[in-house]
């Protein structure tokens, strides 16, 4: 079932959205992410900014380079901002017109300046990489947030960081 803003597409975007929406998973090839998921944790439990910063490049160099697809650069904040519409966790903007795309993520709730938990903010940093391999793993033309984006997302963390799986 298409999501409400589906009804304010045209016709192309609706196509892209089914197409995506019928991309349910990402497999990644056997590739150790432990030391990494294990740094990125203890980072954002010592709430060094730079650091996760740092561990996050390497996180996605290594995704990108084993999908085979183009790099991205990674900026890593703070607290997220926010307004009445709600707190930004995290952003990806295309490379158009630049060397990389970009994902922002933020390691602070809004409100409460609290460091957020690991899986959440590993899931928001794969969120973001979804929105970059939609262009440039899948050639979508467009990236939404279909129940098949979503449905990519988990399949890479459950594929990183297994629920059941404790990293530290």
């Amino acid at each position: 079932m298409p999501f409400a803003y589906y009804k304010r597409l045209n016709r192309s975007q609706q196509r892209i959205y089914h197409r995506s929406d019928g991309i349910r998973s990402i497999q990644l090839p056997e590739t150790r992410f432990d030391s990494l998921l294990e740094a990125l944790e203890n980072n954002l439990k010592c709430d060094q900014t730079k650091e996760v910063e740092n561990v996050c490049q390497r996180i996605l160099d290594r995704l990108t380079a084993v999908l085979n697809v183009a790099a991205v650069r990674v900026k890593v904040y703070a607290t997220r901002p926010h307004g009445r519409w709600g707190e930004l966790h995290g952003l990806y903007t295309p490379a158009e017109g630049r060397d990389l795309a970009q994902i922002e993520v933020w390691m602070r709730t809004a409100q409460r300046r609290q460091v957020v938990a690991f899986r959440t903010f590993l899931r928001t940093l794969l969120h973001e990489l979804c929105h970059h391999l939609d262009y440039e793993l899948l050639k979508l033309p467009e990236s939404f947030h279909t129940e098949g984006f979503y449905q990519r997302e988990s399949s890479l963390l459950n594929q990183l960081a297994p629920q059941n799986q404790t990293i530290v």
